[in-house]
């Protein structure tokens, strides 16, 4: 048994979407703000049932509060000859609700018979809906009567209020003072939970499959009791782990994620020799049992002057109870102090070093995080498969072991380094299936979800299991943001060549493009150097956007145009012309109306979509932008260049190299002590002609040429503020902070596809 996927509605920003969990581990990634913490608190409050009354109004989707004011508004403006609409149909399109859909083998049919249908299901998917919805199922008039007394109350004060006002002084202000309630929304923020609760639906298999949720019909009956009680355990390792540090006093309390307080709970849990004796505690009971009495002996010896001394002053007297000193050992206390567990400094078997040890709280916070995390996999596991003492408990043993453990996993990069980040994800689930009677086998399954900020753990995770939370193009200004989930099972899943390739792109270089706010790809090493100190110095307020720069050749760009696609991030791509001639592939200087062509796949393909140089060069902003005017190509184009005199020249830059040249050519002209790529270049911008500095130029950048020296040496003699980039990339840039930084991108109504609406 396992969880297919997840629909979530109407649950902050997740207005609708689909969760596709994998079979093993499932990692939500996505940009700040998208969705990802969203979507785990949605689990947690709805799958945990101690979580479902911290439900509140904040978690209902911000843009359902105007269709759920309305309802109380049209209670109140009813007149006494009309029926007011009481039906929950009125309330449930605007309430947050899950739908889980399990995958259930046949042969487990005994755990979901009362979640069944129908009587023809012979193995597969299952449904059930959750959704917050008012307590009385009937009809809510018991909200409804309780808002009326409410809102009239309060619209009856302030009317004699302002009468009063009204006859003393006509010309006084009346007031804007305003009284609970005054909507819908003000009522539920302090009365939600009195009057709403969490109601569960068997759904119809009908819309196992379908993209849209199941609408409500009147034969879905509420079920009693939780339907997945007995199905799955859930446990969770929230976000906010606190931990002790010795400048900072102690974590937070009800969060002590100390290992020591672990220790302490897994004793109790599963070890407690005192608790349920077996065979195997009587050595320990005897062990503590002998000691007691030792102790209670040396009790007695030691106080005996002092209960003496009150004997003395006549107490205890005859008919009073004597004083008896008795002593009770709780192995457990043994660790409930700051140095119950230590960690040794020196790693020798001499006992001699054994005093050279610290408390737990001075190991370093990461240390204690990745210890405290992968303790607690343990703890829960043992918990499920009821290991030692957990077993042998009335309530816990009389009832089976849960068929799946769901273990949701916040932001475990917390205190971590890189290295420990990798090393956490690679081991968890292996831990959480560590066990004799899990690995392999069927008969339990086990399913991990994880929310994380960090590349370094999506670079270790198998992409098949991303889930990226993207963030929806707004079709207007006064829209509210939402976010819909991507499965990267529909980028990676598959063995062609363009999935293959993106997946090992990104294994061998980094993985913060599924964090990104944006996406520059850009041609070669001198572009990766240059690029990032264009932004710093020109366009400050890109600086301080997450954009993910790509070094990847323009023949290769394209490839990821899949993935680009399907994360809808704002990418510019930078590129080279790669004129060639008309009739071979070698290499041409780029000039107009000679028949040459580009051998550049990404300008083919991508955009503007072209083989002829001519139709490149004279392509305009719009044709540069495709998908969906959230990709931008910029490549060298028609430059004027000022070269000998102020009468304005044109040139056209082969890559960036030469462009940037032609751009900042009284630098160039100035160099006299340099070597390499950049002495050629400024020998050539010295030639007597334009026409002449840029064929000097186009024959320096041939196969030889060493371009990343270049930038190195040119990042070493001059400082990068004064470095302009060339007009394309100019052009490239003022659309991007267009898109990120001016105006939110918004969907024209031609451009909105339906799953947006």
């Amino acid at each position: 048994m396992k969880i297919a996927h997840i629909d979530i509605q109407n649950f902050r920003k997740l207005k609708t979407c689909r969760v596709e969990l994998a079979g093993e581990s499932t990692i939500f990634v996505g940009a700040n703000n998208s969705g990802k913490t969203s979507a785990m608190d949605a689990l947690i409050m709805f799958l945990k049932k101690s979580k479902r009354r911290e439900i509140s109004t904040t978690d209902i989707t911000l843009s359902n509060w105007t269709a759920i004011n309305k309802i109380a508004s049209d209670w109140v403006t009813s007149t006494p000859k009309e029926t007011p609409d009481l039906s929950l149909n009125a309330w449930r399109p605007f309430l947050p609700a899950i739908d889980v859909w399990l995958n259930v083998d046949e042969s487990k049919i005994h755990y979901v018979s009362h979640i069944l249908p129908t009587l023809d299901w012979d193995g597969g998917l299952l449904g059930v809906r959750l959704i917050l919805e008012p307590k009385n199922l009937e009809t809510p008039e018991a909200l409804y009567k309780s808002y009326m007394v409410a809102y009239s109350a309060a619209q009856k004060t302030l009317e004699a209020r302002n009468s009063t006002k009204e006859n003393n002084d006509p010309n006084e202000f009346l007031s804007t003072l305003t009284l609970w309630p005054t909507s819908m929304r003000d009522f539920l923020d302090r009365k939600l939970q009195d009057f709403f609760s969490v109601n569960a639906y068997v759904l119809d298999l009908a819309h196992a499959k379908s993209d849209v949720p199941q609408s409500f019909t009147d034969l879905m009956e509420p079920l009693e009791g939780d339907p997945f009680d007995g199905l799955f355990k859930i446990d969770i390792i929230n976000a906010q782990r606190g931990f002790s540090d010795p400048n900072s006093g102690e974590g937070t309390a009800n969060t002590d994620r100390r290992l020591s307080s672990q220790l302490r709970h897994y004793f109790n849990e599963h070890l407690d020799p005192s608790e349920l004796p077996e065979a195997s505690d009587l050595d320990a009971l005897e062990a503590m049992e002998a000691a007691r009495t030792a102790f209670d002996q040396k009790l007695k010896r030691s106080f005996s002057v002092a209960i003496g001394e009150l004997e003395g002053l006549n107490y205890p007297g005859f008919s009073d109870p004597q004083i008896l000193l008795s002593s009770k050992v709780n192995p457990v206390e043994g660790l409930n102090h700051d140095s119950a567990v230590q960690f040794k400094v020196v790693r020798s078997q001499d006992p001699s070093v054994n005093d050279l040890c610290l408390p737990e709280k001075y190991n370093g916070l990461g240390y204690q995080n990745l210890i405290s995390m992968i303790f607690n996999l343990i703890r829960f596991r043992d918990e499920w498969m009821r290991v030692g003492k957990v077993g042998k408990r009335e309530k816990i043993g009389n009832t089976p072991i849960e068929p799946l453990h769901l273990m949701l996993i916040e932001e475990p990069e917390a205190h971590l380094h890189a290295q420990v980040q990798q090393v956490f994800i690679k081991k968890a689930y292996g831990v959480l299936r560590n066990q004799s009677e899990l690995g392999k086998k069927t008969q339990f399954s086990s399913q991990m979800v994880v929310s994380t900020h960090s590349s370094h753990i999506a670079h270790e995770t198998d992409f098949t299991g991303l889930r990226y939370f993207r963030r929806k193009r707004l079709a207007s200004k006064q829209d509210i943001p939402c976010a819909s989930v991507v499965s990267m099972s529909t980028i990676f899943g598959g063995e062609t060549d363009t999935s293959k390739f993106a997946s090992r792109y990104l294994k061998t270089t980094h993985c913060d493009l599924f964090f990104a706010d944006a996406a520059i790809l850009v041609e070669g090493p001198v572009e990766r150097m240059l690029v990032p100190h264009f932004i710093r110095h020109h366009y400050p307020d890109l600086e301080r956007s997450y954009i993910s720069l790509l070094e990847i050749g323009g023949s290769h760009a394209h490839r990821l145009r899949p993935l680009i696609k399907a994360l809808g991030i704002p990418t510019l791509v930078i590129t080279d012309l790669d004129s060639i001639e008309k009739e071979s592939t070698g290499k041409a200087r780029p000039k107009k109306d000679q028949n040459l062509r580009t051998g550049n796949d990404t300008l083919k393909s991508w955009a503007p979509k072209s083989t002829n140089l001519d139709e490149i060069l004279a392509a305009t902003p719009e044709e540069k932008t495709t998908d969906e005017r959230l990709v931008r190509v910029a490549y060298p184009c028609l430059t004027k260049i000022k070269y000998l005199s102020e009468k304005d020249e044109e040139a056209i830059p082969y890559t960036f190299e030469d462009a940037l040249v032609l751009e900042n050519l009284k630098m160039f002209k100035a160099i006299t002590d340099s070597k390499g790529l950049i002495k050629k270049m400024a020998d050539a911008v010295n030639k007597a002609t334009l026409d002449e500095a840029c064929e000097d130029m186009f024959i320096a950048l041939g196969k030889n040429a060493k371009k990343a020296e270049m930038a190195l040496e040119l990042l070493y003699t001059t400082e990068p503020n004064l470095i302009k980039p060339p007009a394309y990339i100019k052009e490239g840039l003022e659309w991007l902070k267009t898109m990120l930084i001016n105006d939110p991108p918004l969907v024209t109504p031609s451009l909105v596809r339906p799953e947006d609406k």
